[in-house]
């Protein structure tokens, strides 16, 4: 298998790890901007991932913490999907992706990396980038920074809310 070095992966490898559910501390703090928070509904909110698999990989969690997807509510469930389909459009003014995968990883045995908070992965994906698994097994290098990404995506996302 051919190595790519990524060593900004080191900061999460020994970062301290958030106490409690890194979804709900994010979202019960005021700044936005640091928190990587782009936009927040009644029930749900949009989240950059701070280790993305691509440049503006996005998150989309509802504020109450369940781990199952069966277990949302109707009003959760729509406005999760809601703010899939704005994050698409977010993305494709920003970034011009050739495609996206859209998904969720429900269980650490599904490849879930916070199993107790369900949230859906919206990852951009260009022609000619890796395939699908390699860069879900970190072989990816994101060419920009998260603050650079954060600014591009927030007027956007205030735009279409």
């Amino acid at each position: 298998m051919e190595r790519l070095w990524a060593p900004w992966r080191l900061e999460y490898i020994v970062a301290d790890k958030v106490e409690g559910c890194v979804f709900c501390v994010s979202c019960r703090r005021d700044d936005d901007r640091e928190n990587r928070i782009l936009c927040r509904g009644e029930n749900a909110f949009v989240i950059m991932n701070a280790f993305p698999y691509s440049n503006g990989h996005l998150l989309i969690a509802p504020y109450r913490h369940i781990a199952d997807i069966t277990e949302l509510a109707d009003d959760e469930s729509l406005e999760i999907m809601r703010l899939v389909q704005m994050s698409i459009r977010a993305l494709g003014e920003a970034f011009r992706p050739d495609g996206l995968n859209i998904g969720v990883n429900q269980g650490t045995a599904a490849g879930a990396g916070i199993a107790d908070h369900v949230h859906v992965h919206v990852v951009p994906r260009w022609n000619g980038d890796t395939n699908f698994m390699p860069v879900f097994a970190d072989v990816k290098v994101i060419p920009e920074a998260l603050e650079a990404t954060y600014d591009k995506l927030k007027p956007i996302f205030d735009r279409l809310r």
